[in-house]
């Protein structure tokens, strides 16, 4: 796992950035490939959709994180995009772009430098939620093929019910992202109905088998915690094959892309995607 770490504190130089535009459901979103130097079309495509409490475009913020992902990970191409955001229209505007994205880029493989093999949904936050629905869009409507998830911290319980949302002793600022989490899906989920469908709250889903593998990152210090440990052990009883990491509490990062930089879930992600790769998992 060390190997995968070399280029950690580096910043990536072999890694190329390019600002470009995918299609969403209703038009253009903008986005930003990562691809690493290495010659020839390449395997594997992650496709990452950024925090924000579906009211925030953090594309920007998540540049350190992709960068080191790409890099750090030797995943050949991320594809980090943007989509529409609640304060212009709610659910399921956002998870309807998610998915539009995916199917686009399965179309576009030749333009990202990606050869069409293997295709990986990522998130960060509320980046996470539209990474898991993406995972429950792709089986229910065929297309696209998944080969895994990434969800890091991520927000899948509207109720805000768990036990580490409403009791985090030793998160001096618990109440403030619990507060910000309500915000975000009263502006998300503004139909109280809607707070109950699988495609907003995947955690109360009760249609979780056949989905890809699923890596899962919680922090300890994170009010969301609970729900996304939660959702991994739904998952396992469904057959699903996920691995559920708890990381140490990183007081020095105030962001939740800093902490998703953090050396043990860049490691964890590296160690997922290889083995992947290595069991010869990742349908196509």
């Amino acid at each position: 796992m060390n190997d995968r770490l070399d280029s950690f504190n580096a910043i990536n130089d072999d890694v190329r950035v390019r600002d470009l535009e995918v299609s969403g459901e209703q038009g253009p979103l903008r986005a930003r490939l990562y691809a690493t130097g290495q010659k020839g079309k390449r395997d594997t495509l992650v496709v990452f959709f950024p925090p924000g409490g579906f009211v925030t475009d953090n594309l920007d913020d998540s540049d350190s994180f992709l960068r080191h992902l790409a890099g750090v990970s030797h995943t050949p191409v991320v594809l980090a995009s943007n989509y529409t955001l609640a304060t212009v229209r709610p659910f399921p505007a956002a998870v309807e772009d998610a998915h539009a994205v995916l199917l686009w880029a399965k179309k576009n493989k030749t333009k990202l430098g990606w050869n069409g093999k293997h295709l990986l949904v990522a998130g960060i936050e509320a980046g996470a939620n539209l990474a898991a629905v993406c995972a429950l869009m792709s089986r229910d409507r065929g297309a696209p093929k998944l080969a895994g998830q990434i969800l890091i911290m991520p927000m899948l319980d509207p109720g805000l019910s768990t036990c580490s949302m409403r009791e985090m002793p030793n998160c001096p600022d618990r109440e403030k992202l619990a507060d910000g989490c309500a915000a975000a899906y009263r502006g998300y989920l503004p139909n109280a109905a809607d707070r109950t469908h699988p495609y907003a709250s995947p955690l109360q889903s009760s249609r979780l088998k056949n989905l890809p593998p699923a890596l899962i990152l919680s922090a300890e210090d994170d009010p969301l915690r609970d729900e996304a440990e939660a959702y991994g052990a739904k998952l396992a009883s469904f057959g699903v094959q996920a691995t559920v990491r708890r990381m140490l509490p990183t007081p020095q990062a105030d962001e939740r892309n800093e902490c998703a930089c953090e050396r043990p879930a860049l490691a964890e992600i590296a160690a997922f995607i290889a083995d992947l790769e290595g069991q010869g998992a990742l349908p196509g």
